[in-house]
């Protein structure tokens, strides 16, 4: 029976496959679609049943469990918990830290990892470190290092088909971390170099107090500076009191020659009572020679005339004697008394006395010049032994200083190894590995995930088939590749026939 031919135009070159174009890929390779699904999906079940993967996990608390010390040449403020939180970058260089080179290689070689040699390193000839180094790629490979979000955890998680090496390798890897935690946070050997750079401290500082003793032996000083301060203050009073001596010697002075303008014009003495009165004894004795002189005229005048030479002496003794009376009646006796000058006596005493003063004064300040002097001496001697004697203080302050310092740092190094020693750090393992007693994946979990990864391995090594296959199977596929219309095309399996075969 013939077969019709089929005309076919010029198609689209360019369209998307159909879901039947899809299914004809498979239905072209039956064979190799079944043959590598059921490959793939019995290796897969048999690696599962043979080689479990056992899954072994531990989890690590960063924690602000210490503050240490920054190592600095100062002293170091006491450490405070200003906020408990843990940053982002903290726990990113944790987990950096767990997968160290130093750590993982350390793991690799107490766990027996890198003695494990396959058959390829034996043909290669491999050495140790070869070997090691190639541990340590797939102990990183394996190793599962995870940060928890929201909290302060960190999983890290091991496989292998041993149970025991699973958790052997984290108990390992958690010891090796902190080690590591502790080499890397705070340096080693800090004790000792504080213990040696306190002993070179206090000999300086013994050193020092000799000086400081010697120098105040020497010197007879023990605080220069207090002792000079005393002495300026002294100095000072000194040349108040200097001053204040000029200044009387000059008060006296102008007061010496104040007394002795005043003294020249003061008598030496003065008038102190006047009294006015008669003299009776001188009045009697005028009266009666008056009484006389004319008892003897009248005599004389009994005997002689008024021409007589007797009576005219006598008249004229008579007149004198009456005018001596008159005159006594007319100028009275007075009776003056003369004392020595108060004022002048005063003036002269203080003028001795404020020489005398004066004197003393002059003598005084002799005296305070000396004592100016010597203290002025005094003062600039302390001063230099002042200036000695705090170079020495400074020497001997930063002595000690340095002394109690690396005192407090061997301390803090002291109490820094102590908490090494105990395992108080910043972190913690806060679950630790154990031996996992059931695989990661279940038998049915396996037979399900090798089911599709053969499902999947079977199409895709299908699809790569039928991509590089060179012979057409359309119409479309002569077109799109030769760009010619296809005239006719026959099924698979149809051969022309003969002449004589149609008869």
């Amino acid at each position: 029976m013939s077969e019709k031919i089929q005309v076919l135009a010029r198609r689209t070159p360019e369209r998307s496959p159909s879901p039947r174009e899809v299914a004809a890929v498979f239905f072209r390779h039956p064979k190799l679609l079944m043959a590598s699904f059921l490959l793939v999906l019995a290796a897969g079940v048999t690696y599962a049943v043979l080689a479990p993967s056992y899954r072994a996990e531990m989890k690590i608390l960063v924690r602000r469990g210490r503050i240490d010390p920054a190592v600095t040449p100062t002293q170091t403020a006491s450490p405070a918990f200003e906020h408990d939180e843990i940053t982002e970058e903290e726990l990113n260089s944790e987990v950096e830290l767990l997968g160290d080179e130093d750590i993982l290689r350390k793991v690799a070689l107490e766990t027996g990892l890198a003695d494990k040699v396959s058959w390829i390193s034996r043909l290669r000839g491999e050495n140790r470190e070869t070997r090691v180094a190639k541990a340590v790629r797939r102990l990183a490979g394996k190793l599962d290092v995870q940060p928890v979000r929201k909290s302060r955890l960190i999983t890290v998680a091991y496989r292998s088909s041993d149970p025991q090496l699973s958790a052997a390798v984290l108990r390992s890897l958690a010891d090796a971390y902190l080690a590591k935690h502790v080499e890397v946070r705070r340096p080693s050997g800090q004790q000792n170099f504080f213990e040696q750079q306190m002993e070179q401290a206090r000999h300086a500082l013994q050193e020092s107090e000799a000086q400081m003793i010697a120098f105040t032996e020497t010197k007879g000083v023990v605080s220069a500076a207090l002792e000079r301060d005393l002495t300026l203050q002294k100095l000072s009073e000194a040349e108040a009191a200097d001053l204040a001596v000029q200044a009387s010697i000059a008060e006296a002075a102008e007061r010496v020659r104040s007394l002795a303008s005043k003294l020249r014009g003061l008598p030496l003495q003065r008038v102190t009572q006047v009294r006015n009165a008669d003299n009776p004894q001188l009045q009697e004795k005028l009266t009666s020679k008056l009484l006389e002189l004319e008892l003897r005229r009248t005599e004389l005048m009994t005997k002689f005339q008024p021409s007589y030479r007797l009576v005219q002496e006598l008249d004229q003794q008579i007149a004198q004697a009456k005018s001596a009376i008159e005159a006594e009646d007319s100028k009275p006796l007075r009776d003056e008394l003369t004392e020595q000058n108060p004022e002048y006596e005063w003036a002269s005493a203080e003028q001795l006395k404020t020489r005398v003063e004066m004197q003393s004064l002059e003598e005084r300040h002799s005296v305070v010049r000396v004592q100016v002097a010597r203290y002025r001496l005094v003062a600039e001697r302390l001063g230099e032994n002042a200036v000695s004697q705090d170079d020495l203080q400074r020497k001997l302050k930063a002595s000690e200083d340095k002394y109690l310092l690396y005192a407090n740092k061997r301390e803090e190094a002291r109490i820094g190894d102590a908490l090494d020693d105990n395992g108080i750090l910043n972190v913690a393992v806060a679950e630790p590995p154990r031996v996992p007693a059931l695989p990661a994946w279940s038998l049915s979990a396996a037979t399900l995930f090798s089911f599709v990864g053969a499902g999947v391995f079977s199409a895709g090594l299908v699809f790569a088939a039928d991509r590089f296959d060179p012979s057409f199977r359309t119409a479309d596929e002569v077109i799109h590749c030769l760009g010619m219309p296809v005239l006719a095309s026959l099924p698979a399996g149809t051969e022309p026939q003969r002449e004589g075969d149609q008869s």
